[in-house]
């Protein structure tokens, strides 16, 4: 029993009355400041197991959620049956992410960045320069799976078009303009719904 609850992923999580506090939105919110200084306060965050919080909506896991973008055009993908969050399967994304584990403590260097890079690296190959900017959060109350997690969105300028797939879960790649990708909207994850209506409002 003891071996088997030390395999367990503790994630970050912030309480869900906390988030209201500081200001609920749906959607996505460019004003990143209140949010970020309150919600990774020492004071408030937790690590609990993850399949206790995947099922509670009283707690908020936060997800570092990258786009990569070349020239107006963003990186996209599919994943596959065997990537992370279940209830994303066969979705279309235009994110790469994911949660924030208590091993990630280890680093000795920011937890947040080093979550969001360990995801980066575990998922692709990132093989240019760029520049990486902090835009926005994402929350959707209005979907299972939005319910539990709120998103961090970085967007990745790159020098060139060169992200390659590391899992084989992620399929189906390449880059294409947030217009195109619009028209098959219904085909993709909700926060990547989100993330086109985004880019496409900035143009």
């Amino acid at each position: 029993m003891t071996s088997q609850q030390s395999t367990v992923e503790h994630v970050l999580v912030v309480p869900t009355l906390l988030f209201h506090e500081v200001g609920h939105f749906q959607g996505f919110t460019s004003n990143i400041a209140p949010y970020l200084d309150t919600l990774f306060d020492p004071n408030y965050v937790s690590y609990r197991p993850r399949p206790e919080v995947e099922e509670d909506p009283s707690f908020k896991q936060l997800i570092p959620y990258c786009i990569f973008r070349h020239n107006s055009e963003v990186f996209h993908y599919t994943r596959g049956g065997s990537q992370g969050e279940s209830r994303l399967h066969s979705k279309r994304s235009v994110g790469i992410g994911g949660h924030i584990s208590a091993e990630d403590q280890e680093s000795g260097t920011s937890v947040y960045h080093e979550a969001m890079w360990r995801e980066i690296r575990e998922e692709v190959f990132l093989e240019t320069e760029f520049k990486e900017t902090c835009v926005g959060l994402i929350n959707d109350d209005e979907t299972e799976v939005g319910r539990v997690h709120l998103g961090v969105v970085h967007i990745f300028d790159l020098d060139m078009p060169k992200v390659r797939p590391r899992e084989e879960s992620i399929k189906q790649t390449g880059f294409a303009q947030p217009a195109q990708l619009a028209h098959e909207r219904d085909q993709f994850e909700t926060w990547s719904q989100i993330c086109l209506d985004y880019l496409l409002s900035q143009n």
